[in-house]
């Protein structure tokens, strides 16, 4: 199907609806014609001869971890969205000081990848002293982990500088049950269209989450105090299972598979829009793709045709990772991706 197609143009109708699909960008494992981030640049560090291995280093600590952790694509992957989601790709999620730091909001609870991103910044700064920023690493730490989980690999633009600032109450990331048109406004509002957002929302193709999460479709959607009913009974009865009604004041809160095909696997694969096509989607907010008319159309479509889903998903998070990014004179090159340099308590 698409994988026969040369171009975006000779796709089905449904991708000719979107502007940012006519770039023409051919096979997606060799996007070279992704338009380049603003202020971003290809290869920047080899580029400037100031770390020239620098890339080759991040995939071989990923390919390392990989191998021994299959989730971790899941989790940079989480960690890469939720940085650039809130105040954009600056690395402030992994900024610790100060009582109001993003990674102790609740959204970040769990989060993921945070010591491998350490890790290669330790040796990145022994090899290239203050040179590599934070934000760059994640982002192509992500791209890394999430290509050998099976999706294309795409271009990261480098050049970033790590943010100076971090707030827990600037992470604005919406609830799992929030209203299509919310979450479409969302995305907007960080210049990112519905066929990003639905492209994106195909992360949940892998990974889990906590069970507080879908506990509103499992037994009390909508204040109805009943399950939702979009949710395909043998799923809510399974979820149940896994996710017992929390009627007490520490009763735990386990983690659910969002893609149960993909599982402890952590495939890459289209499964996720073929659920949601079934009704079978874990969250919420990806049952709804199936009930917006453009969405509904965009999920069809990626639930037949992996290669669609894959040459949009190189270009929205190509796209995803220029959401605000700090060059030049702006932020800096943090030494520890801890700490602001002013706040490095190793360097006082």
């Amino acid at each position: 199907m698409g994988s026969q197609k040369k171009n975006l143009s000779c796709f089905l109708p449904l991708l000719a609806l979107a502007v940012v699909l006519s770039l023409c960008l051919g096979f997606v494992d060799a996007a070279t014609s992704l338009q380049k981030p603003v202020k971003l640049q290809w290869h920047y560090y080899k580029h400037h001869n100031t770390c020239k291995n620098a890339e080759t280093f991040v995939q071989h600590q990923v390919n390392q971890s990989w191998s021994n952790d299959k989730s971790i694509a899941a989790k940079l992957l989480r960690l890469a969205s939720m940085d650039c989601l809130v105040t954009g790709c600056d690395a402030s999620i992994l900024l610790i000081h100060g009582p109001d730091a993003e990674i102790t909001a609740i959204q970040n609870r769990g989060l993921g990848g945070v010591l491998l991103i350490h890790k290669i910044k330790t040796v990145l700064e022994q090899r290239c002293p203050g040179v590599v920023s934070c934000a760059d690493i994640i982002q192509l730490a992500a791209r890394d982990a999430v290509h050998l989980a099976g999706a294309p690999s795409y271009p990261v633009y480098t050049g970033r500088r790590d943010g100076m600032t971090s707030k827990a109450s600037s992470v604005d990331i919406p609830s799992p049950s929030i209203s299509l048109e919310a979450a479409t406004a969302y995305f907007k509002s960080k210049g990112l269209d519905v066929l990003d957002m639905v492209t994106l929302l195909g992360a949940h193709t892998m990974g889990r989450t906590h069970c507080r999460n879908i506990e509103d479709r499992l037994y009390n959607y909508s204040g109805t105090g009943k399950p939702d009913p979009t949710m395909d009974p043998y799923l809510s009865e399974e979820m149940k299972k896994k996710c017992p009604e929390r009627v007490k004041k520490g009763q735990g809160d386990p983690l659910v598979y969002l893609n149960p095909e993909s599982g402890a696997h952590y495939n890459f694969t289209e499964s996720y829009y073929r659920r949601i096509s079934n009704n079978s989607a874990v969250l919420g907010i990806d049952q709804q793709l199936l009930y917006g008319n453009d969405t509904k159309e965009i999920t069809k479509e990626f639930a037949s045709g992996f290669e669609d889903f894959r040459k949009s998903w190189a270009l929205s998070m190509s796209r995803m990772g220029s959401i605000n990014v700090l060059t030049g004179n702006q932020g800096e090159i943090r030494l520890n991706c801890s700490f602001t340099n002013k706040d490095n308590p190793y360097l006082k």
